[in-house]
This record gives C-alpha cells, sequence and structure tokens, in this order.
C-alpha cells in the first residue's frame, strides 16, 4: 500500500519532468533547425557586420525597396522576391563574412531609426502595413527546377524586362523578356532626360573633345535596350555608357543641340526580373502577388520553408 501510494505520487512530477524535458529540447533543436528562423548577415555601410532574423531583415528590405504607397499585392511580391535574393545570396556566401549589403549593391536596407526619420507620425501605421504583407508570406520563396531562383528586380521597365544574359551574363530560362508595357502609366517617372555639354560628356566618357559628334553603330537588344554603340569611332557597351554618364536605364535616345546634348531614357534600372512598378499596376488589376511573380519570373514555384 505504501509502495502504490508512493508511484502515484511520483506520476505528476514524472510527467512535468518528461514535458519540461521535451520542451526544452525541442526548442532548443527548432532554433537550429527551423528555416523560418534563418539569419542574414548584413554588411552595414558602416562596414559592420549585422546579423539579423530574416524576416525582421525583410520588413526593412520591403519598408526601402518601393514606396508605401504600394498596393498590398504588390508589397507581398516584393517580400518574396526580395526572401528569395537573400537566400540565394546566403546560399552562395558560404566562404563570405557577409550574406548581403544594405545598399543597391544588394538589396536596400533601412533600419527602424531611419524609418521612424521617413515616416514621422506615420511610422505606426506604414510599419503595421509591412509587417503584415511580410507575416502573410513567411517563409515563400520562389524556385525552379527545385532550385532557389535569382530573383532580381528593379523599378521601372521600358515597356519590356530584359533577359538576364544581356545584363549579368548568365542564360536563365526564368528570366526572359517579359511585356511590362503598363509601366508607363503607373509613374510619372518612366521618362527622365538629362543634359551635358559638349565638354562634360566627353570628359564623362573620358574621349578626347572634338566639336564634331558622332553616334553611330547602335545595337539593341530584343527589349530595346542598346547592347552597344560608338561615339566618334569608340566602342561602348550599353551599361558602360550609361554608368559613365549616371542614366537611369540602357534604352536611351541622344540628341545634340549645339553645344549641348540630351539624353532622354525610358525606364530605371537593370531591366532583370520584377519591375516594381509594374508589380503595382498589376496588383491594381485584381492580381494576387502569386500571380504577379509568376508573369515575371515565368515557369517558377512558391514554396515555404
Amino acid at each position: 500500500m505504501i509502495l502504490l501510494i508512493c508511484i502515484l505520487i511520483s506520476i505528476p512530477f514524472l510527467i512535468i519532468h518528461f514535458f519540461f524535458d521535451y520542451n526544452i529540447k525541442t526548442i532548443i533543436s527548432g532554433f537550429n533547425t527551423n528555416k523560418s528562423e534563418q539569419q542574414v548577415r548584413i554588411k552595414r555601410s558602416d562596414g559592420n557586420i549585422q546579423v539579423m532574423n530574416m524576416e525582421d531583415y525583410l520588413i526593412g528590405v520591403v519598408s526601402a525597396e518601393v514606396p508605401i504607397s504600394f498596393e498590398e499585392e504588390a508589397l507581398k511580391a516584393q517580400a518574396v522576391a526580395a526572401r528569395t535574393y537573400a537566400m540565394k545570396q546566403i546560399e552562395n556566401s558560404k566562404n563570405r563574412e557577409y550574406d548581403v549589403t544594405d545598399d543597391v549593391m544588394s538589396q536596400v536596407y533601412q533600419d527602424d531609426y531611419k524609418l521612424k526619420e521617413k515616416w514621422k507620425d506615420n511610422y505606426e501605421e506604414n510599419i503595421n502595413k509591412i509587417k503584415k504583407c511580410v507575416l502573410d508570406t513567411q517563409g515563400e520563396y520562389i524556385t525552379y527546377d527545385d532550385k532557389i531562383i535569382y530573383a532580381f528586380f528593379f523599378s521601372t521597365s521600358n515597356g519590356k524586362t530584359e533577359d538576364n544574359k544581356n545584363v549579368f551574363g548568365q542564360d536563365l530560362p526564368y528570366l526572359k523578356v517579359v511585356d511590362s508595357s503598363f509601366d508607363e502609366n503607373e509613374t510619372s517617372s518612366f521618362l527622365s532626360t538629362k543634359e551635358f555639354s559638349m565638354q562634360e560628356f566627353y570628359q564623362k566618357l573620358q574621349l578626347d573633345y572634338s566639336e564634331t559628334l558622332n553616334i553611330t553603330d547602335i545595337n539593341k537588344t530584343e527589349s530595346g535596350r542598346i547592347s552597344s554603340l560608338k561615339v566618334n569611332g569608340v566602342e561602348f557597351k550599353g551599361r558602360d555608357f550609361q554608368n559613365k554618364l549616371s542614366l537611369r536605364s540602357t534604352d536611351f535616345e541622344i540628341k545634340i543641340n549645339d553645344k549641348n546634348i540630351t539624353i532622354t531614357t525610358k525606364g530605371y534600372g537593370h531591366g532583370v526580373g520584377m519591375s516594381q512598378y509594374g508589380a503595382n499596376a498589376l496588383a491594381k488589376q485584381n492580381k494576387t502577388y502569386e500571380e504577379i511573380l509568376k508573369y515575371y519570373y515565368q515557369g517558377t514555384k512558391i514554396k515555404k520553408l
């Protein structure tokens, strides 16, 4: 009888001990293996490396990369594209001290301090909107043939996206030319004009000054962007010409007026992958974020960690 009483008294303690031990082990192992808790190493502009939870990082990326006025489905598309981009960088940077930078060399990230400074009295409302879109797509990423894709994105197309091989060199089946003509009506900065003096123009291109300016041998890609051209017989790649003159895209038109040169560009960015303003235009047409992503990254699937 005494033995039976001791056993009955011991049972609750054994049960508590079992579940306590189980829960502790689950929490510890879960923290180390749960992919939804994936961490990102960010090289900040001050040179420091900051380690963050992926989802917290994405709140700062989506907030920085697109206007808060965007439709929720466009913000969700941005969140999934940004998560996918970061995951690919993590995959490719195992032997490096960081995965991404906080600027346009990777994808732009802004911390709470900058967001509060930017949004001021609207901070709470805006950050909650972004958090909802990130949470609604938590753990989702884009694949092609079961591999994480290079989820490139950019601001505004010239009417079409660009083939990846013309910009980043690799021929990828999910980064081909697609129509994005709806960009033009989505942003007032679809067209942009810059004016240069002849002297400034030659100086930026590191060419000898000449009173005569000849622009010849203009070659274009399928999307209408300039792949190469010659200035007074000297050949430039479209991207090099764009960078030297700080143009918004490689779809540009050059006009010579007396001693001034006017260059008008269409779109903004490298043109590969998802157009951010195009995504917003599609969201206004009641397209879901999944439909937007599968449109710009054709033949892909969306998976969840």
